[in-house]
C-alpha cells in the first residue's frame, strides 16, 4: 500500500496521519520547515467536538491536564455584564472548553507521530509540484536533500493558509479580508480573573472598539485589542504606549509578555476540498475570523472525516461513493462556519456608517433590554456540525438522544472503536460486512426494536430498525456503497463490495 502524503506538519496534518495509522495506513509527513519550532501561541480554544477527535489519537488527555477548562462565556458593554452562556459538561466526557496554546498542541501530537511507525515525518521538504495519476500521486520536492519525488496513494494537502498543495491543483480561494487590525498580547501576570472568555464591547481601556481575554495555562493571559488599519505594534512598543496599554487591564501588578503579535483577519474557502486525489484540509481549506473558535477546531473535524474514508477506500472497505462525501460534508460545514464568522465580523467591525449606528442602538438597548441581547454578536462559539444532508446518512428515526447526522452524546463515546459501532438495546447482527463493526449494547440509549450507527468520526449515519436488513442497508450507505448487485454476493449475505 503506498501512503498517504499529507503536506505540512501542522495540528491538521499530524491529526490526519495519526488517524491513518488507527486503521493500518502509513503516511509521510511533508513539512517545508527545516525542523520543528513553533512560534507564538496562535490558537487556543480546543472544543469538545477536536478534543475526542485528539482523543481518538492519544493526546486529549494529556492537553486537558495542561489546559484551562472554562465553561462560561461573558460579554460586557463598557462595565455592564450583558448575558451569560454557560456550557455543559458531561460526566465522563470531555471538557467542553479548554485554553491551550497551538505550539502545546503541536508538540503532544508531534511526540505522538515520532512514536508510530506508520507516520514518516520529514523535515525541510518543502512542495513543489503535483502529478496526479488515476491509482496515485506524485508529489515533487525541493529541500536540504535536493529535488526529491514521493509516491503515495492520495494527497492532503495541510499546508496552511497559503497552501502551495491548494495553488498547485489551481483551486480558488474567495473570500475577503479586513482592514481594522487585531493586536493579540500574551501577557504571563497573577491576575484575579476568572477562568472563563470575557468579550468586551467599548471598553474604557479600548473605546470604541473591542477586547478579549482568555486564561492560559500558567498564569498567562490572552488579550485580544480591535486596532485601526494603520496599527503598527514595534511603534506602539517602542513608544511605551503597549505598556500604558496594557496595564489599563492589568494595574500596577508586574508582568511579562511572552507574545504579541498584529493580525488581519480573513473569511475565505476553498472553491473545492478535493481535485482527483487530493484533498485539502484546515486552514488550506478554509479561513475564518477567529471569535467563535471555529478555525483550528474546524480543521480537526475535517482531519476526523477524511481520515476514515481515506483508510476506508484504501483497506477496501469502501463504496464508491464514500470519498465524494468528505468535500459534501465538510464544504457544507465550512458554509455554515462562514456564515457564522461572517455575521460576527459584520457586528464587530461595521462596514458601514449605517451598521455602526445600528451596533450602538443594540448595545445600547440590550443594557437594559433582555430582548435586545440576542442581537448582539460577540462570536457565536463552534458547535459539531449535524450531517443531516449527506449521502451517507439515512434520515428518520425514533426522537431522543441519537439523531441522525449529529455527533453521539458523549457518555457514549467510550464504547466506541475505530470501525464502526451499533449501538442496540438488544444483540443484532450486522451480516458479513466487508468491514470492521462492532456492537454495543446500550439499552438505555436505543428505544426498543431500533439500533443507531455510528461511524468512525462519532457521528450517527442512522437510526434504523433492528432487523437485518435495515440494519445493513444503513452499514452500507455509512460506507459509500450503493444498492445493488453486489448485495447477492458471499452466498445471499449483504457485504461491501472489496475494491482493490
Amino acid at each position: 500500500m503506498d501512503p498517504v502524503v499529507v503536506a505540512g506538519a501542522g495540528p491538521v496534518g499530524l491529526t490526519t496521519a495519526l488517524l491513518l495509522s488507527l486503521h493500518g495506513v502509513p503516511s509521510v509527513v511533508l513539512e517545508a520547515k527545516e525542523e520543528p519550532g513553533h512560534v507564538g501561541s496562535r490558537a487556543i480554544c480546543m472544543q469538545r467536538e477536536a478534543l475526542w477527535a485528539l482523543d481518538r489519537v492519544g493526546v486529549a488527555e494529556a492537553m486537558v491536564a495542561e489546559g484551562v477548562t472554562w465553561t462560561v462565556g461573558r460579554t460586557y458593554y463598557r462595565d455592564r455584564e450583558l448575558f451569560s452562556v454557560r456550557f455543559p459538561e458531561e460526566r465522563g466526557g470531555m471538557p467542553p472548553w479548554i485554553n491551550l496554546s497551538q505550539c502545546r498542541t503541536e508538540a503532544l501530537l508531534l511526540a505522538a507521530a515520532e512514536r508510530c511507525p506508520l507516520v514518516d515525518l520529514r523535515w525541510g521538504e518543502r512542495v513543489t509540484g503535483v502529478i496526479p495519476g488515476r491509482r496515485g500521486m506524485q508529489v515533487a520536492t525541493e529541500g536540504g536533500g535536493g529535488r526529491r519525488t514521493w509516491q503515495g496513494s492520495f494527497l492532503v494537502g495541510a499546508d496552511g493558509p497559503r497552501s502551495t498543495v491548494r495553488q498547485l491543483l489551481g483551486v480558488g480561494f474567495p473570500g475577503r479580508s479586513y482592514e481594522d487590525q487585531f493586536l493579540i498580547v500574551d501577557v504571563a501576570c497573577d491576575l484575579d480573573f476568572p477562568s472563563e472568555r470575557r468579550f468586551y464591547f467599548d471598553p474604557p481601556w479600548n473605546p470604541g472598539r473591542q477586547v478579549l481575554v482568555h486564561e492560559c495555562p500558567g498564569k498567562v493571559w490572552r488579550i485580544d485589542w480591535q486596532v485601526p488599519a494603520d496599527y503598527d505594534l514595534e511603534t506602539e512598543r517602542a513608544s511605551g504606549a503597549l505598556d500604558e496599554r496594557i496595564r489599563r487591564i492589568v494595574g500596577e501588578r508586574d508582568y511579562e509578555v511572552v507574545w504579541a503579535s498584529a493580525y488581519r483577519f480573513h473569511e475565505r474557502v476553498a472553491s473545492s476540498f478535493r481535485v482527483g486525489r487530493a484533498f485539502l484540509a484546515g486552514d488550506a481549506a478554509h479561513l475564518y475570523a477567529p471569535f467563535g473558535a471555529r478555525g483550528l477546531n474546524s480543521g480537526i473535524c475535517d482531519a476526523a472525516n477524511l481520515a476514515w474514508k481515506l483508510a476506508w477506500e484504501l483497506r477496501g472497505w469502501s463504496g464508491p461513493a464514500l470519498l465524494d462525501t468528505y468535500a459534501v460534508e465538510r464544504e457544507a460545514a465550512a458554509a455554515e462556519n462562514l456564515a457564522v464568522t461572517t455575521a460576527t465580523m459584520d457586528f464587530l467591525v461595521p462596514r458601514s456608517e449605517a451598521q455602526w449606528a445600528r451596533r450602538r442602538q443594540v448595545l445600547e438597548r440590550a443594557v437594559s433590554d433582555p430582548a435586545a441581547r440576542a442581537e448582539v454578536d460577540s462570536g457565536r462559539l463552534a458547535e459539531a456540525f449535524v450531517y443531516s444532508s449527506s449521502p451517507l446518512t439515512t434520515p428518520g428515526g425514533p426522537a431522543g438522544p441519537l439523531v441522525a447526522g449529529a455527533a453521539v452524546p458523549e457518555p457514549l463515546r467510550r464504547l466506541m472503536g475505530p470501525g464502526f459501532t451499533v449501538l442496540a438495546g438488544a444483540p443484532v447482527e450486522a451480516g458479513d460486512m466487508a468491514m470492521p463493526v462492532s456492537v454495543q449494547l446500550v439499552r438505555e440509549a436505543v428505544p426498543a426494536g431500533w439500533v443507531a450507527v455510528v461511524r468512525p468520526d462519532f457521528h450517527v449515519a442512522g437510526v434504523v430498525p433492528a432487523e437485518g436488513e435495515a440494519l445493513v442497508a444503513a452499514l452500507r450507505r455509512a460506507a459509500g456503497a450503493t444498492v445493488g448487485e453486489d448485495e447477492s454476493r458471499g452466498g445471499g449475505r449483504a457485504v461491501l463490495p472489496v475494491r482493490g
